[in-house]
């Protein structure tokens, strides 16, 4: 056993150097891509080692191993998206006593809140983005937010834990994206033990996009994961919990249906309802403060992102591979989504376990990411939490093939996300046998005592 732990234990440290080089230790997307793959590879091995560990020791180790390769993500800027620079805005503008729905950083009236660090002095604006006339590296500078307000008073929080210990404004939201992670690794790991808890925590995704991207999506995580962990026992915890991840980010709505699996009476109602009131509520503090929609950017960012026009984007991938062109139009992509997800959240309450609700939210995060193929890894940092806490690896595949995106080769992502799904099929078809098989041995044991 003592051989076991060092392995898993060294393959652990090999994952943290591999996603540290992709990280800190590049500077072309070509060999951070390797290197990330690498990472994932013996992030494999490790996880499959760790299962011949003690539970004593495991523990000890994933939590180590999380906050090893989890740290990597402090090794550099945020590498693969600029999205923490928003965040950084958002909480400076806060603190100032404004909204960050009422203007837009473009704005005129909030030229005493920028600095070098947002907005530098540059001849021209390579690698930034143009915000009229100035360069700065917020992105987007010239439309209003569209972050909800969990994940606006998290940004808040950061910008005053920042000035209160000396750290510049990424620096600490990168330092935040690690605590959370941890905090999600340590609620897996309370739940469903060492093994489940690895596959999030040694994760390489953690360290790219929890960590160094510093995306608001591992608050929502973590928001999601606790509650699915209470729901089983404390369903009117768990519900709560969820109605601040889904105002953390919007995408664990998905999950709601979940808090129904196997329901039989009425009251099961009730965690769903009190999810959909928190998450309402936590609006109205922002909706009395602010002159303009707190939905902020949401409408343009759905339109921009392809998912008006799939037709011109890699957005519902494998649904237009499957469908005549004719009807490659954004009403009849939608509408084969939703029913899709409806016949999913129809299974989940009528044969899902109610002692294992996190097996539906992770169906629905997966099904929703593999209908609307998101450009955007750090969309499966929900599905990797919840695929730790239903101790399903399998979903993981998904978690990859999102990254396939970062290449910009020509259908990375598709051909990345048809093969995730042939995992995925093909594994689901095993389970389905193996019940079978296991049924049709049960029945012959029955027949012959």
């Amino acid at each position: 056993m003592r051989l076991w732990t060092v392995l898993a234990g060294g393959l652990a440290a090999a994952t943290a150097v591999a996603a540290g080089i992709a990280i800190g230790g590049t500077t072309s997307m070509g060999p951070l891509f390797a290197w990330y793959l690498a990472a994932w590879a013996l992030f494999t091995a490790a996880a499959w080692a760790l299962r011949r560990v003690p539970p004593r020791h495991a523990a000890v180790l994933v939590l180590a191993g999380g906050a090893l390769i989890g740290g990597t993500g402090l090794l550099a800027a945020p590498r693969t998206s600029d999205d923490a620079y928003r965040y950084v805005w958002d909480g400076r503008v806060q603190a100032a006593g404004i909204s960050p729905y009422d203007h837009v950083p473009a704005d005129p009236a909030l030229r005493g809140l920028r600095d070098e660090s947002l907005f530098p002095s540059a001849p021209d604006c390579a690698g930034m983005w143009d915000a009229g006339g100035f360069c700065t590296r917020i992105n987007r500078p010239t439309v209003p937010t569209i972050y909800p307000p969990v994940a606006e008073a998290y940004f808040l929080a950061v910008h005053l834990a920042a000035g209160a210990t000396g750290l510049d404004g990424i620096t600490a939201l990168q330092a935040a994206g690690l605590l959370a992670a941890l905090g999600t690794a340590l609620v897996v790991l309370r739940a469903r033990g060492p093994g489940p808890a690895a596959l999030w925590a040694w994760c390489p995704a953690i360290a790219l996009e929890a960590v160094n991207n510093a995306h608001a999506d591992v608050l929502a995580a973590l928001l999601t994961v606790a509650a699915f962990a209470a729901a089983a026992r404390r369903p009117r915890a768990g519900g709560a919990l969820l109605g601040a991840g889904i105002a953390a980010k919007l995408l664990p709505a998905v999950t709601v249906p979940a808090l129904l699996a196997g329901a039989r009476k009425p009251r099961a109602v009730v965690p769903p309802a009190i999810a959909l009131a928190v998450a309402a509520a936590t609006y109205i503090p922002y909706v009395l403060w602010s002159r303009g929609s707190v939905l902020g950017y949401l409408g343009g960012y759905v339109g921009e992102e392809g998912y008006g026009d799939a037709s011109g984007s890699d957005r519902f991938a494998l649904l237009r591979l499957a469908l005549p062109a004719a009807w490659e139009r954004p009403g009849v992509l939608l509408g084969l989504t939703l029913a899709v997800l409806a016949l999913v959240t129809a299974a989940i309450i009528a044969r899902g376990d109610p002692a294992r609700p996190w097996d539906g939210a992770a169906a629905l995060v997966g099904a929703l990411l593999l209908l609307t193929t998101p450009g955007y890894a750090w969309y499966a940092l929900l599905l990797i939490g919840l695929a730790a806490l239903a101790a399903r690896p399998v979903w993981l595949v998904l978690g990859l093939a999102a990254a396939a995106a970062y290449p910009a080769l020509p259908h990375a992502a598709t051909i990345a996300y048809a093969l995730a799904a042939a995992v995925l099929i093909a594994a689901g078809i095993r389970v389905r046998h193996g019940r079978a098989s296991s049924f049709v041995r049960d029945r012959h044991t029955l027949g012959g005592s």
